[in-house]
């Protein structure tokens, strides 16, 4: 049992900090102030080829693992870019997974190379808004006419639509009332975001200003049947073998936020005199540090875990599900116990710890709810009953 990194991942983990030092927490809190994509970032990192971390070598990528896609986003948010700038690769990194696996040779040929060298932005247009989390049920409907299959329906939650180029639809191509189980009759497709077609809303919302989430209204949108990936009906089946990953990515991100509000906090409690003496001369601001400390080492321990038996071709449900859980909140409550350790200025933003802690939050609640991970955990490992 080896827990060091290797010589590679060491060397990945300092070329990305070299990238992100052109993006400190004065750029990022711009970001967050006006909005606006971060294209010098995107294509920052577009440049050096991190986008590609994880895709196929013959189409450009570097060929490398979950493993190392999770050091290159936890990096990137520990910069102080937070989710920012994670989201802002992240489907790059790691969102035409399902092309990779299930697409044809001429739809990676055709799909893969623009998405690794950032020429292309891309969305994933799942959720809609009256079944949440409840994926079967989705209402957005594909209706193959010869050629062709036209899409109406709504989505919400959509990262990035506002700049994406390309749209990772899932949609029902069979009437659930039709079908002998409801994970058959949805299909996934990757197309032109046809804006003429594909109403753009975006959700003014607590954190992440520069990477927009939207509401999308589709009414028409025609989708050529060469831009559906795999077989008809089997979308969600596609889907499914990229949720473990992405958890992973997730449970990164998180624990990068943490160690980033922990770096500043540190920083500040020895620093900030009050009655004469550092505050991190007490340990009433010495002890909640550290123990953040230690849940931030967990949480690492959970996801490289998870990220390996992935990368080896191993059932890493549980494991990937608990990651994302137990480093969502890890992250959350060292950006917390960072606000605190700054008393009033943790209220300010010129002090980056209160945009951590609004950051903090959505890792806990997308893409799943802490509250489904424990269903699954107690269904699948503890095997008790389903609740839901």
């Amino acid at each position: 049992m080896d827990f060091a990194l290797s010589d590679e991942q060491l060397a990945i983990r300092s070329a990305v900090e070299e990238v992100c030092r052109d993006f400190d927490d004065d750029y990022w809190l711009a970001k967050d102030r006006g909005g606006g994509f971060p294209d010098e970032f995107y294509r920052a990192m577009a440049q050096a080829g991190w986008l590609g971390i994880a895709m196929p070598e013959a189409f450009g990528g570097a060929g490398l693992g979950i493993g190392e896609a999770c050091l290159m986003l936890e990096t990137v948010s520990a910069s102080g870019g937070c989710l920012s700038a994670a989201s802002a690769i992240h489907m790059n990194v790691f969102g035409l997974h399902p092309v990779v696996v299930h697409g044809s040779d001429e739809q990676r040929a055709r799909w893969l190379p623009p998405i690794i060298e950032g020429r292309h932005k891309a969305c994933f247009g799942v959720t809609e808004p009256n079944t949440g989390l409840n994926t079967l049920k989705l209402k957005t409907m594909a209706v193959r006419r010869g050629d062709r299959y036209v899409v109406n329906g709504q989505k919400v939650w959509i990262s990035t639509a506002q700049v994406a180029h390309k749209i990772m639809l899932l949609a029902r191509t069979t009437p659930i009332e039709e079908v002998s189980s409801p994970t058959h009759g949805l299909s996934l497709f990757y197309t032109d975001l046809d804006r003429g077609r594909i109403a753009v809303r975006e959700i003014d919302k607590l954190g992440r200003k520069c990477v927009d989430s939207n509401e999308l209204f589709i009414d028409g949108l025609e989708i050529p049947v060469e831009d559906r990936i795999g077989e008809e009906g089997r979308g969600f089946e596609y889907i499914l073998h990229g949720l473990n990953p992405e958890r992973c990515l997730l449970a990164a991100e998180a624990t990068g936020i943490g160690r980033a509000a922990l770096r500043r906090a540190a920083a500040y409690a020895g620093e900030r005199i009050v009655f004469d003496r550092p505050i991190g001369k007490n340990q009433g601001i010495q002890h909640p540090l550290a123990e953040r400390w230690v849940e931030l080492e967990a949480g690492t321990l959970l996801y490289r875990r998870a990220a390996w038996l992935y990368d080896r071709g191993q059932a890493c449900g549980a494991e990937a599900n608990a990651a994302k859980f137990f480093c969502a909140e890890a992250g959350f409550r060292a950006a917390e116990t960072a606000v605190l350790t700054h008393g009033g200025f943790g209220y300010a933003k010129e002090y980056h710890v209160e945009r951590y802690l609004r950051e903090a939050m959505l890792p806990r609640i997308a893409p799943i709810s802490p509250q489904l991970i424990l269903c699954f955990i107690a269904e699948k490992v503890l095997g008790l009953p389903k609740s839901y």
